[in-house]
Parts: C-alpha cells; sequence; structure tokens
C-alpha cells in the first residue's frame, strides 16, 4: 500500500450520520418551483475584448428573486461553430465573475465559459433580498436563523439558473453542460447537480459545505461565522443545525447522477478533506477523487487544472472534434 493509499484509507469509510429532515424534498421542489417562477430577463453585451479570437460578452439575469447575477460569458469564436459545450464557473468565497483572461485555458479547449457572481460577495452583483435578523463577519451567517431566508438557499438557486441562461444562448450546446468551480464554487457545484439533472460532469475542488455541523464545531472557514453567531445566540442551537441541514451537501449527495471529478488537501484547515468525503462516499454516480496529501486550501493548483483539462478531453473527446 502507497503512502497516499495509507493516510486516506480512513476516509473513504467516513460516513457521518445524515442529517436530513423529513421535508428536504418538499422544501427543495418548492425553491425550484419559486425559481423557475422569477423571469430570467436574460442580457448579454459584448465587451471590448484585445483578443480577436474570442468574444466576451457581460452578462445579467434574475436569480432566485429579482437579483441581477452578473456574469462573463466567453465564445471560442476563432473554431467558428454554431454551437459549444458550455462550462459553468462559481467562484470561491467572497470573489468574483473574475477577469475574462482568468477563464481562457476552457475557451482554448473549444469551450464556452459562463463565470458568475455569487450576490452580495466580491463581484458586482448587489442582493435585493430583505432579511429579517442581522448576521454576524459573512454571508455564512445570513438567514441561518430561518431556512426560507438562508443566503445559500438564494445562492444555490442564483447558480442553477446560471444553467438555464446558458442554454438559453443560441451558440451554446444544450446538452453539453459542464460544472466547475473550488471551495464555494466546489459546494455550490455540488448542490447544482444534486438538483438539476442537465449538467453532465461536475469538477470540484477543496468543496465547502459538507459535514456542516463539523464545519461550525471546528470553526472552520467561512462557517466560523456561524459558530460566532451561536455564541451570541445559543437558544438557537437546534433551529440553526436543523436549518443547515438542507443546505448540507452530504444530504443531497445521494441525488447525483453525473459523473464528478474531485480534488481535496489533507492539509486543508479551511474545507478539511474528511468532510468532503461525507459527501463524496455518498455520490452513486462515477466519481474520482484527487488527493494532494502536503497541500493546504489552495489544492493542486494548476496540477488540478491540468487534471481537468484531460479529463475533458478524454471523456467528452466527441466534444472537441
Amino acid at each position: 500500500m502507497g503512502y497516499i493509499e495509507e493516510v486516506t484509507k480512513d476516509l473513504y469509510q467516513y460516513l457521518p450520520p445524515l442529517t436530513g429532515k423529513d421535508d428536504l424534498d418538499t422544501f427543495w421542489t418548492a425553491t425550484i418551483e419559486q425559481a423557475k417562477s422569477v423571469p430570467l430577463q436574460p442580457e448579454r453585451t459584448e465587451i471590448d475584448y484585445p483578443s480577436k479570437h474570442v468574444k466576451v460578452y457581460d452578462i445579467a439575469y434574475n436569480g432566485l428573486d429579482d437579483t441581477r447575477i452578473r456574469g462573463w460569458l466567453i465564445i471560442p469564436a476563432f473554431l467558428k461553430k454554431a454551437s459549444y459545450p458550455c462550462l459553468i464557473h462559481y467562484h470561491g468565497f467572497s470573489g468574483s465573475r473574475g477577469k475574462p483572461s482568468e477563464h481562457m485555458h476552457w475557451a482554448m479547449m473549444g469551450m464556452a465559459v459562463l463565470a458568475v457572481d455569487c450576490r452580495d460577495q466580491g463581484g458586482p452583483t448587489g442582493n435585493s433580498t430583505s432579511y429579517s435578523h442581522g448576521f454576524l463577519s459573512n454571508v455564512a451567517s445570513k438567514g441561518v436563523h430561518n431556512k426560507w431566508e438562508y443566503y445559500y438557499r438564494y445562492a444555490y438557486m442564483d447558480c442553477l439558473k446560471a444553467i438555464d441562461f446558458a442554454i438559453a444562448q443560441s451558440d451554446i450546446d444544450a446538452g453539453k453542460i459542464v460544472i466547475e468551480g473550488g471551495s464555494q464554487g466546489g459546494a455550490l457545484g455540488m448542490a447544482v447537480v444534486a438538483l438539476d439533472s442537465r449538467p453532465k460532469l461536475a469538477m470540484v475542488d477543496v468543496p465547502s459545505n459538507s459535514n456542516l455541523v463539523a464545519r461550525i464545531e471546528g470553526n472552520h472557514g467561512a462557517f466560523g461565522a456561524v459558530a460566532e453567531y451561536l455564541k451570541r445566540h445559543p437558544e438557537q442551537t437546534d433551529l440553526v443545525v436543523d436549518n443547515l441541514s438542507y443546505f448540507d451537501t452530504m444530504n443531497l449527495a445521494d441525488r447525483i447522477t453525473c459523473p464528478v471529478l474531485a480534488s481535496v488537501a489533507l492539509k486543508d484547515e479551511t474545507c478539511p478533506a474528511q468532510m468532503y468525503f461525507a459527501t463524496y462516499n455518498r455520490i452513486q454516480a462515477e466519481k474520482e477523487i484527487i488527493v494532494y496529501p502536503f497541500n493546504g486550501h489552495e489544492g493542486g493548483g494548476s496540477r488540478q487544472t491540468e487534471v481537468k483539462l484531460a479529463y475533458l478531453a478524454k471523456h467528452f473527446s466527441e466534444w472537441f472534434e
């Protein structure tokens, strides 16, 4: 047995008790129906971009409410095709859609790229929703007292509606959608492919939002804000723990039907590898995980990007002919 096999063998057996409630399915059915009832109102405006080999569009659409979710749509126009596969990118915590140049490796692969903001984080996307209670430190505690108001209910649906935006575009092939992201973006990817069967692949790195009670107990990453909230409101502990169960990807993992390519890092104290295995071990679909034993939350970095490019080229080669 090699070193990585030895240090990870227990992780593949890690199955903490699920925390999902009896109404988990009805909660998400109602939430998705609400999201569908909000008109998408998609917009795309081409920007003047230095490279003439791609077309770059500043885009917007309505999320779960009337919040306008902003993003970039990048089309690999140099290939001169009628339509393209599309990779939808979700960013990490406090990040944004980024700069178009950050996504060009996917475009050079022959994929359109849709990179979208999370509301209320680091990009040009605000938040139209009113909350009935305050929050502490960051959005991970926003609305945590009420599952219908919780921040990630909105974020999950905003990201799901990115698929709606993509397939509404005449130059996107609706049957060739890939989801990709790291950290918070990995959590969003897991949630989206659990709640929507349209994506053909999810590629997630150092994913968040798995085994959330353990995240709070260990004060790990953004969910330290929830621990701080409960310091001030200990009487809400049971309520908050119950509410978070609806957004814990380990409770949604058995819904996933598309292949999953994941990665974790064993020195990651922000999104500990063990906590993601609570989700990974429950995925019944085709799956593969890359373990970086000496990396922290940066994960595999550019090395993992190469892994993802190679995976696409091997398993979806017909998309790029």
